[in-house]
């Protein structure tokens, strides 16, 4: 993007400045933006890239004295106080409010697009050390976590720590109750049903927690030879055929308060309670996170009895459509291999094994919050595509 600038102007009495561009289209910023957002030494700390400005000193019915072009790249504005601010035109051009420039600059700093799948997910496999020691790889492997939500990562060595490896990747991995990473094998007195060798249904990980893990990775290090087979959903696409399917349903799921508890030992005592929503939803109803673990939703349920029953009778229907052969994809971890998914859309599960005398299956496992792993893909992609 290299823009130049045509013409510039101030609009309504000098709330808003229009800038009309050499290849014919225009901007209008309101005032009060540009002066919240003056990049001088004096209102912008560029080390930081964070603003000095305090709100308390903004006039947010603030108007431009005098505005000027310099050389077709560059805007110079001076406010009432005679303070003096300058805009670069590929600044500007960039943060334009037009609903086109938004859409693109969210595309940019979110990758919002996703890719839906069911049963016929061709499940994306990448080498570990690919991802571990090449710059592309690794972007590749981030943008399509993001995009379709589950990516295999191959040939990782069959011990315990590749994990945290991959932590360091990315930035570092997200502590909780059960450790900085975690051992699902089948253990006497387990404390959470992932450490036995029955059958675990479709589930996101810790809706307890207020703010559950984005990411998560298990490396298998152990395989049994019969059964343990993993099974994953995609969340979003599921939500969205109920919705379709049964909007009453997907409303009460969507505004539903669920509550979840977990109490135990292992990284240290615990006692963790919370109220989730099956489905999170965002201001246009769209799903952006499910919060479905059975096996730690609690006794107590905080709503009037009347209900109860239509509540079990939507997320019934919300079940029987995860579990549904058009929608589930099951697959067989092998040793040193390492799958990452997001915990905030794909529920995975996997079918029971038999258990013996010595540990048949031995996975570690580990989160990320997607705050991190979102940071190492926009860092990335800078570095890949060579951005400024």
């Amino acid at each position: 993007m290299n823009p130049g600038i045509q013409k510039v102007e101030a609009l309504d009495a000098g709330h808003f400045v229009r800038v009309e561009w050499e290849d014919g289209s225009e901007s209008r910023y309101p005032c009060v933006w540009l002066r919240d957002n003056c990049q001088c030494p004096h209102c912008f700390l560029r080390s930081a890239g964070a603003r000095r400005l305090v709100f308390e000193d903004l006039d947010v019915n603030i108007v431009v004295k005098e505005i000027t072009l310099a050389g077709r790249k560059k805007i110079s504005i001076t406010w009432p106080d005679e303070h003096a601010s300058e805009y670069e035109a590929e600044w500007l051009k960039r943060r334009c409010f037009s609903e086109a420039a938004r859409a693109e600059m969210r595309e940019d700093l979110f990758l919002p697009e996703r890719q839906y799948w069911g049963s016929d997910l061709q499940l994306p496999k990448i080498p570990f050390e690919e991802i571990m020691y090449n710059d592309e790889s690794a972007y590749k492997w981030l943008c399509t976590l993001k995009k379709v939500g589950i990516v295999l990562l191959t040939g990782a060595a069959t011990r315990q720590g590749e994990l945290v490896k991959l932590g360091h990747r990315i930035g570092f991995l997200r502590l909780t109750f059960y450790g900085p990473t975690w051992q699902v094998q089948d253990k006497a007195d387990a404390n959470n049903v992932a450490y036995t060798t029955g059958k675990l249904c479709f589930h996101t990980d810790y809706p307890v927690l207020q703010h559950p893990p984005g990411v998560q990775f298990l490396h298998c290090i152990k395989q049994t030879a019969a059964g343990g087979e993993s099974e994953v959903v995609d969340g979003f696409h599921v939500s969205n055929k109920l919705k379709k399917q049964n909007p009453q349903a997907y409303q009460i799921l969507s505004s539903t308060a669920v509550d979840y508890t977990d109490v135990g030992v292992d990284y240290c005592d615990f006692a963790v309670q919370c109220k989730q929503r099956i489905i999170d939803v965002d201001s246009r109803g769209q799903a952006v996170r499910i919060n479905y673990n059975n096996a730690t939703r609690d006794t107590v349920f905080d709503v009037p009895a009347e209900k109860v029953r239509p509540f079990y009778a939507a997320l019934k229907e919300f079940d029987d459509l995860l579990n549904s052969a058009e929608h589930k994809f099951t697959y067989k971890l092998k040793p040193g291999d390492i799958v990452t998914f997001d915990n905030w859309r794909v529920l995975h599960g996997r079918q029971s094994y038999h258990s013996g005398s010595e540990v048949t299956r031995h996975l570690e496992g580990a989160y990320a919050d997607w705050d991190v792993v979102m940071s190492r893909l926009r860092l990335l992609k800078k570095r890949v595509l060579n951005r400024d």
